[in-house]
């Protein structure tokens, strides 16, 4: 979109669309119409909105007239929810418009995660197949760690227990027929005594339902029937993919989260409609960086587990693209831990397999890696070693770091900033927050009193131990993956990561560090700039040799209609959609397999032969070699996601490269050993061009950024702040 005609077009088109279908609904002899969303036009108004284990950032974007509002409030771990309502309130006031003007919520959320992290998931009954009671006992037969790893290994018992796990007498075949009939009588005697135990949620993953999801189905409808107001899940729904272990356990985990999500949900959904109208609409974001419908994510919240992380870097990567920068390397830090993730020609890169704890499912999700290392993380000194150690344990929202004067004692990297000066004691976190010099220097001393060193000392090797444990991570997704993390601009953000992003850069040469406009809340504006999405998968393992192209073309256009379907009842119009193909392949033999993504265009053109060899690309790429073997499909996806949401960004105006006019005051900075001058400056008064040479200190409402000693800091057209080291040829 380039214009707000245009962007009153879209939303007239989308409504059109909805009619539409409404019309074709009605019409049909017989049938009543399927409940349609409708949209209200004319207010634009759309909100991300991000919760973190500190904070909960949102961010309002004003279509019409191209304004930004932000607002950040403190989390409400017991009750996520509260944080999220007390964030709208605050943010409509500050903008001075009425909740009822807000027509679009974007939400990031990891009550999906917590519950995994804090086993408060749901007590879940499994139904297998005759024979395969075990399946999650016995897994994959893998024990983590070295060849003495089984001696120390205490496994996690599996979410569906073996006493709460009966079995179906059927089989089917795998491909697709019914090798034994379904015993119905004893089904339903089983699920009636499974109920009696208690069980909060039902999981059905039958032998080969990937093929044929008759029994599962039928069984399903028994136990609505018994009970209908237990949540049921098969696996069919949720995996329709061969291997009969991962199936399982996506699906159990599906049931165990199910319903804390859709109470979750549902009652967030419930007091927005409150204060906002019956027709706002509440999307959530998925791990794999897309959008949800609210009713999808109930049903569906496996595919939230990562979806937290997921809004950092669909915001990086909106911001990117505004910069014209492809390659990136995303540094997410919090207060509680930190991000990574790789972006590569704009694209992020993503996995099959999502891993929270130790629970490990086949969903879709943004290649992140966690650390256990943010603005709240604890710095201690072991009595028997007594050596410095950062994290991972955490002061969190409750009590905080000992600066935020919130009853926290511990010392922790914010205080440690705060001691050198990178986080200046005048400024105001979320804009109303304030922060103690004297507090955090009393704890920081205790590391400095127990290394016998100056305080000063003590908090720079608070924050040279936690830089490196940050880009230990960075390295697991570039160096460990084939990628040259020198061929990447490294992009800072979270309440944190301005602060890191200058000294990370310099620790792996990648060259800009970028701070985005708003880096405290780019969580939340990836979920308010992100695509609404589904997908539609199914096994297909054959060889490339024994299949065509025009076979397997017909499958994925079969699997793009099935995905369209929510798109369109969501009310996105046909020609508002996009798709790309996901094709996992492998060489014959092997037991791994890869992921390529292909463009309907692409297919069409290349065919298969395409596809095999961005395949033989990428194992080169991820392991060195590529192998002259015959290539096998293993499975076929489509994913179809609505029209990338447009923004005109408020016009800044030019500036030339004197920053001077953002300056608020002169400062102190300990940077490599010694105190350094350097200035304060107010980031909403510099203007594009401009220059600020380090050691210089940004600030803004929802973070502050850090530029060192001998690197500059250079503000592009879009509002981002490029460092650069002081003799780089992009920083003359």
């Amino acid at each position: 979109m380039n214009s707000t005609d245009d962007l009153i077009k879209h939303y007239e088109e989308r409504l059109a669309a909805f009619e539409e279908r409404l019309r074709r609904m009605e019409s049909d002899a017989g049938s009543a119409p399927a409940p349609v969303r409708a949209l209200r036009a004319g207010t634009g108004l759309r909100l991300g909105v991000d919760v973190g284990g500190t904070f909960t950032d949102l961010l309002m974007l004003d279509e019409k007239n191209g304004r930004t509002y932000t607002a950040k409030v403190p989390s409400t771990p017991a009750d996520s929810s509260i944080g999220v309502l007390n964030g709208i309130e605050k943010i409509c006031r500050e903008a001075g418009i009425a909740p009822t003007d807000i027509t679009e919520v974007m939400h990031g959320t990891t009550v999906a995660t917590n519950t995994v992290l804090t086993n408060a998931g749901a007590l879940v009954g499994l139904v297998t197949t005759k024979g395969y009671r075990d399946v999650l006992q016995i897994a994959r037969s893998y024990v983590p760690g070295g060849l003495g790893g089984w001696v120390i290994w205490n496994k996690t018992p599996p979410l569906a227990p073996l006493e709460l796990t009966i079995e179906a007498d059927e089989r089917m075949g795998a491909n697709g027929d019914v090798v034994s009939s379904l015993d119905e009588a004893r089904i339903r005697k089983d699920l009636k005594r499974l109920f009696d135990q208690g069980i909060e949620a039902l999981t059905i993953a039958l032998f080969n339902s990937y093929a044929n999801d008759a029994h599962e189905k039928r069984i399903a409808e028994i136990a609505r029937d018994i009970a209908p107001d237990i949540p049921v899940s098969t696996s069919a729904s949720i995996m329709p993919e061969m291997y009969e272990y991962e199936r399982a356990e996506t699906t159990v985990v599906n049931s165990y989260v199910r319903p804390v999500v859709s109470k979750y949900v549902s009652n967030l959904q419930r007091e927005l409609r409150n204060r906002m109208g019956e027709n706002v609409l509440l999307q959530i974001l998925r791990s794999d960086g897309g959008l949800s419908s609210a009713q999808l994510a109930m049903d569906q919240p496996v595919n939230l587990l990562m979806s937290g992380p997921a809004g950092g870097v669909s915001g990086a990567l909106w911001i990117a693209k505004q910069a014209k920068f492809e390659n990136l390397l995303t540094f997410d830090m919090g207060g509680t831990s930190t991000d990574v993730a790789l972006i590569q020609n704009s694209v992020a890169r993503t996995r099959r397999e999502t891993r929270v704890a130790d629970v490990t499912v086949r969903a879709p999700s943004i290649d992140v890696r966690t650390v256990g290392a943010g603005g709240g993380s604890i710095a201690y000194v072991p009595e028997l070693t007594k050596a410095l150690r950062v994290g991972p344990q955490s002061a969190g929202a409750d009590p905080g770091p000992a600066a935020y004067m919130k009853g926290g004692e511990e010392p922790t990297v914010t205080d440690a900033n705060v001691v050198l000066g990178y986080l200046p004691s005048d400024a105001k976190l979320g804009g109303d927050m304030a922060i103690s010099r004297d507090k955090a220097a009393e704890a920081v001393g205790k590391i400095a009193d127990a290394l016998s060193i100056p305080v000063e000392e003590a908090a720079e090797g608070i924050i040279k131990i936690v830089n490196e444990n940050m880009c230990g991570a960075l390295r697991l997704v570039s160096v460990e993956q084939g990628y040259d993390p020198r061929e990447f601009a490294l992009i800072g953000f979270g309440g944190a990561g301005p602060l890191h992003a200058n000294a990370l850069a310099r620790l792996i040469n990648s060259w800009p560090a970028i701070i985005p406009p708003g880096p405290g809340v780019l969580c939340a504006y990836g979920d308010a700039t992100t695509q609404l999405r589904n997908e539609a998968s199914q096994t297909y393992v054959t060889r490339v040799a024994d299949t065509s192209d025009a076979e397997v073309g017909k499958m994925l256009t079969e699997l793009r209609e099935t995905a369209a379907r929510e798109l369109t009842s969501e009310g996105v119009a046909s020609s508002g959609q996009s798709v790309f193909y996901q094709i996992d392949i492998r060489y014959h033999g092997q037991g791994m397999k890869l992921t390529i993504d292909v463009s309907p265009e692409d297919f069409e053109r290349e065919g298969l032969a395409g596809v095999g060899r961005r395949f033989d690309k990428e194992h080169e790429q991820l392991f060195t070699f590529a192998l002259d073997a015959e290539h096998e499909l293993v499975g076929l996806r489509a994913v179809v996601q609505d029209a990338e949401k447009s923004f005109i960004a408020e016009n800044r105006g030019a500036g030339g490269a004197d920053a001077s006019s953002a300056r608020v005051h002169t400062t102190r900075i300990y940077a490599d050993g010694s105190w350094q001058e350097g200035h304060v400056y107010d980031r909403d008064r510099l203007r594009p061009g401009n220059r600020i040479d380090g050691p210089a200190v940004i600030t803004e409402m929802d973070s502050t950024a850090l530029i060192l000693p001998d690197h500059v800091g250079i503000v592009d057209d879009v509002g981002n702040i490029l460092i650069w080291p002081a003799d780089h040829e992009k920083a003359r």
